[in-house]
């Protein structure tokens, strides 16, 4: 079973206030591991790889990011030497992957569906499990320690939905952790 979520993209404030999550910038959907292990562990590695390369650019960046992230993980599965030809997508670079004459065969690939952009003033499908803020600060050369980024990750379903309106979800969630994302990691990601 699919775990659905959306994760609002804000701006952290002057310091280190999270925007009103009625103010965002962007918003992800994502069809399924929408639980909370796996989002902040994508976070996370997310914020590593943007870091590392100096390619923060804020929150609307960091969510399309983020979407391009999750669309490369589903991208293996189709090119699996071993997968069966007619789930299979025969490619040798990035072209063919976007070439419609070799996807005929493929009914709904994974990598091009299961995530999307939505309008934040719309609210949610009402189907999700899961809500997760994700709060940016502003970067700077000079700095010398990156900026932490802050998280909220809803209750379970502790929102409205199917049967309420969905455009105030964020607004009226419940929220079982709020703080860093490096404290996410500590909570939700199991240690090795």
């Amino acid at each position: 079973m699919s775990t659905r979520c959306q994760l609002r993209f804000v701006r952290t404030l002057e310091q280190g206030r999270t925007a009103d999550p009625t103010e965002p910038v962007a918003q992800v959907y994502t069809h399924s591991d929408g639980y909370p292990e796996g989002v902040v562990g994508r976070l996370h590695q997310l914020k590593q790889l943007l870091e590392a390369t100096r390619s923060v650019r804020g929150p609307a960046y960091a969510a399309a990011q983020y979407l391009f992230l999750e669309k490369l993980t589903s991208l293996p599965l189709y090119l699996d030497p071993n997968r069966e030809p007619s789930r299979r997508l025969d490619a040798a670079s990035p072209a063919d992957v976007c070439d419609p004459s070799r996807m005929q065969h493929l009914s709904q690939p994974l990598f091009l569906l299961g995530h999307g952009v939505e309008d934040p003033r719309a609210g949610i499908h009402g189907d999700e499990e899961y809500l997760y803020m994700v709060s940016i600060p502003e970067y700077s050369i000079e700095q010398s320690e990156p900026p932490t980024w802050e998280v909220a990750v809803s209750d379970p379903c502790g929102f409205p939905r199917w049967d309420a309106q969905t455009d105030a979800a964020f607004s009226e969630a419940t929220w079982q952790f709020e703080g860093s994302l490096t404290d996410a990691c500590g909570q939700f990601i199991e240690k090795e």
